[in-house]
């Protein structure tokens, strides 16, 4: 007897532990996601915390909506990988702005682009995220026009798109 009301009591704390832990996670700002987003298409694949949201209305989710962007020739296309694989291929025109340097290269940036230039980020495709945060530094930084190409690279090579 005296071994089911332990268990009984164990389990009751450990009840109450968890639910207050998922509690305290909602409500933290820095609380981690409890469900992310996984299916590619839907967009980008991510396991965000609440308070570092993917801002879907910026999205290009289509290739071919993104080459023909490409094709009217007004927007910048700002590849956001390294710089290595900025130089073993990008689309055609597109600058590189590593998001892993994106401190130290804003300012030329800036100097070399006007805020009302319409630009278009992306990555890796699908499952990078720095097309998404780049496009976010370049909207606190005054950007106007700022759009995410979610497919990125891959979509653009899967459909035989030319290369630099």
């Amino acid at each position: 007897m005296d071994n089911k009301k332990l268990i009984k009591k164990i389990t009751l704390m450990l009840a109450v532990s968890v639910g207050l832990a998922l509690i305290v996670n909602y409500f933290s700002p820095v609380g981690i996601a409890l469900i992310g987003q996984w299916d590619k298409s839907q967009g980008v694949i991510t396991a965000k915390a609440k308070n570092d949201v993917i801002v879907g209305k910026l999205e290009i989710e289509d290739v071919k909506t993104a080459k023909q962007i490409y094709d009217i020739g007004k927007s910048l296309f700002v590849d956001a990988r390294s710089r290595e694989n900025y130089e073993d291929g990008h689309i055609p025109g597109a600058v590189s702005l590593p998001l892993g340097q994106f401190d130290e290269l804003i300012n030329a940036f800036i100097d070399k682009h006007s805020l009302d230039q319409p630009i278009v980020t992306y990555c890796s495709g699908r499952t990078c995220e720095d097309s998404h945060n780049l496009a976010q530094l370049l909207l606190d930084f005054g950007f106007n026009d700022v759009k995410v190409f979610i497919d990125g690279l891959p979509g653009w090579e899967a459909e035989d798109y030319p290369i630099e």
